[in-house]
């Protein structure tokens, strides 16, 4: 095989890399994969390149990064190469993901229920009270079938040693599911020999474990059929795609908080047929903002009352409120005793070394190790970014020491490590490939049987060769993670092959008013759109056959579209402005000017984001392709508006 690719693909001494070997040699579950790169031509991989942009264009895949000028419109970043692990090393992870999933899931019950680890001293009370994270009016609650994790995630890393760590854990409302099996629809596209050839395992399963993990779990009265619903903050969040298209490949209606009331001990959907009962929640909001009534008084995104059913029973909430205090770095340091007392056994995959400063011996060892460690915000409601010793010096160091004496309790120190490293193809050459930090987020659900592991997950990348920390809230970007089987790939889909009769009949039964309100503004603005789109072709078409004069043709078409609000009116004079070409250009393009094409394309697109489950993927395809064609025809004449 040519090292075309690999002669000038740096290898590092100091992390693993997940393509070669110490002695660079390409590993064997890559080799195939690394020979089909090396016999591709640089033309086709350019437009391999092309169509990955074009399908996350095109599909509206986006992740809002805050202070992004780009806000909610920032295009999800993903390298078309996978990371690729081997079928034995990954039933190691998913053994060990389901077991850290099953203890934490114990750890919840036992924190809002009897607390035998407090009083038997294998957690302290000021990391479980000290911090916001715990929800007392959830104490003493008993979720249905005694479930509080429903969906987990955790962020692993490789040492240099090739070993997994658990660098975070993901307890509250986990995310980026969507987001991974998105990158598969696009990545299994781009390479589908390879995608086939290595025996890749399916996604599919997994999204059906958890659909029938909920429905399980479901409380039910008489003959009732579970009735399940994604809640979503709204489209201001920076996943909402994923929570729309979570919503449409699980056959889950996607609802605000606004779209919820409760009665009694029940929680209703408001549809246009009158309330409708709802057995299962699965939230993508923030516990604190779920009720109103009992967690924040100001949040505007809850259910008042929700707390309340769920003391009684009544509902599954997926996860459990409270269940976000598990993600505080703090606990990962307790975890392997409470895991031999909990479930009489090792804990599988350790966490990276961690020491919590509100105990004295730790904070001693922070004190002399300073320079080695990683500092980070013990709770998950602090706001500070991790900090590293050694880039910390004079008044500086000075005065987070100075903090960490101060509040102990609020801070977390861990140790540094390394990342392993992974190909990713760079786009400024034009055949080359770049060694980026790499993770994984793995996803497990809870099913009858237990946990089941999410073959794979989401491979997060830096952008910067010698980056310590992969977020995507720092620009990072993201890779399908392939997991090889030695068996036959399972042939499951949830992705339907043809509409039925049910699907395109009209029905109201999961209708909210805010949906229809939505849809209909949504049909508005598209006549509105289309007959301006009309009258200003006529217009201009009578302009330019005037040569640009204002001939009674003309004057007439102005007219008609002042009367129709395409063109603002008359100034206070009663004059009519002069410019037509220059005022008939802003009624095109100028998104301020009421009536304008571009104002009725944003106020289309608004309407829509707040459907996008119910569009079909071309309607979707098309309203995108109309807002982009608009926009770029502006960036190529930007003096249309001036």
């Amino acid at each position: 095989m040519a090292r075309t690719l690999l002669a000038i693909y740096p290898h590092s001494a100091r992390r693993y890399d997940e393509m070669l070997a110490d002695d660079e040699a390409v590993r064997p579950h890559w080799q195939k994969f690394v020979a089909h790169l090396d016999a591709v031509a640089p033309e086709e991989m350019h437009e391999r390149l092309e169509f990955v942009d074009r399908r996350i264009q095109e599909n509206g895949v986006t992740y809002n990064v805050y202070a992004d000028p780009k806000g909610s419109d920032r295009p999800w970043a993903l390298d078309p190469l996978p990371l690729i692990i081997p079928h034995d090393e990954w039933a190691e992870v998913s053994a060990a993901v389901a077991q850290r999933a099953t203890l934490l899931n114990a750890i919840l019950a036992d924190l809002y229920g009897e607390q035998k680890l407090l009083s038997q001293g294998l957690l302290p009370p000021a990391l479980v009270y000290g911090q916001h994270g715990y929800l007392w009016p959830c104490q003493g609650i008993k979720p249905p079938g005694g479930v509080w994790l429903h969906h987990y995630a955790v962020d692993l890393a490789r040492s240099p040693d090739g070993r997994w760590w658990v660098i975070a854990d993901r307890t509250q409302a986990p995310s980026g599911a969507g987001y991974a099996l998105e990158n598969r629809l696009i990545v299994s596209r781009v390479f589908p020999e390879m995608f086939r050839d290595l025996h890749v395992q399916h996604l599919a399963d997994f999204f059906r474990d958890q659909q029938d993990g909920l429905a399980a779990l479901a409380p039910l009265d008489g003959g009732e059929q579970p009735h399940v619903v994604l809640l979503t903050p709204g489209p201001y969040n920076e996943t909402y795609f994923e929570h729309a298209y979570l919503a449409r490949y699980l056959g889950y209606p996607l609802v605000e908080g606004q779209d919820l009331t409760v009665r009694g001990d029940t929680v209703f959907l408001k549809t246009l047929r009158g309330l409708k009962r709802v057995h299962v929640i699965l939230r993508r909001q923030d516990d604190a903002f779920c009720d109103p009534l009992e967690l924040r008084g100001d949040s505007a995104l809850g259910i008042p009352g929700l707390i309340n059913v769920a003391r009684a029973g009544r509902v599954v909430i997926a996860n459990a409120l409270g269940s976000g205090m598990l993600a505080s770095g703090a606990l990962m340091g307790f975890l392997p005793a409470i895991c031999r007392e909990l479930l009489g056994e090792e804990l599988a995959m350790p966490s990276v070394a961690t020491w919590w400063c509100g105990e004295k011996p730790a904070l001693e060892y922070v004190r002399e190790n300073f320079d080695d460690l990683v500092i980070k915000p013990a709770y998950p409601s602090q706001r500070m970014d991790p900090v590293f010793g050694n880039e910390l010096k004079g008044a500086a160091r000075a005065e987070l020491l100075q903090r960490i004496e101060a509040r102990p309790h609020a801070y977390v120190a861990q140790e540094m490590i390394d990342l392993s490293q992974a190909p990713a193809w760079s786009r400024a050459h034009e055949r080359r490939l770049l060694a980026r930090p790499v993770g994984l987020r793995a996803y497990a659900v809870t099913t009858p049987d237990g946990y089941t592991v999410m073959p794979g997950g989401l491979a997060r990348v830096a952008t910067g060769a010698n980056a310590r920390i992969i977020s995507m809230q720092r620009g990072g970007a993201s890779k399908d993670a392939w997991v090889l089987t030695e068996g036959p790939v399972s042939e499951f889909t949830l992705l339907k092959p043809s509409l039925g009769v049910h699907e395109i009949v009209r029905a109201g039964a999961n209708l909210t008013s805010r949906v229809v309100e939505n849809l209909f503004w949504l049909g508005r603005y598209s006549e509105r759109f289309d007959d301006s789109a009309r009258m200003l072709r006529v217009a201009l078409g009578r302009l330019v056959e005037a040569g640009g004069q204002k001939t009674p043709a003309v004057a007439s078409a102005l007219e008609m579209a002042e009367l129709l609000k395409i063109l603002p009116g008359p100034d206070e004079d009663g004059e009519v402005k002069e410019g037509s070409e220059h005022a008939l250009l802003e009624a095109i393009y100028d998104p301020e000017q009421p009536g304008s094409l571009a104002g009725t394309i944003r106020s289309v697109m608004w309407s829509a984001t707040h459907v996008r489950e119910r569009l079909s993927l071309d309607h979707w395809h098309s309203l995108n392709r109309l807002q982009r064609e608009q926009q770029a025809a502006l960036k190529r004449h930007p003096t249309l508006t001036e």
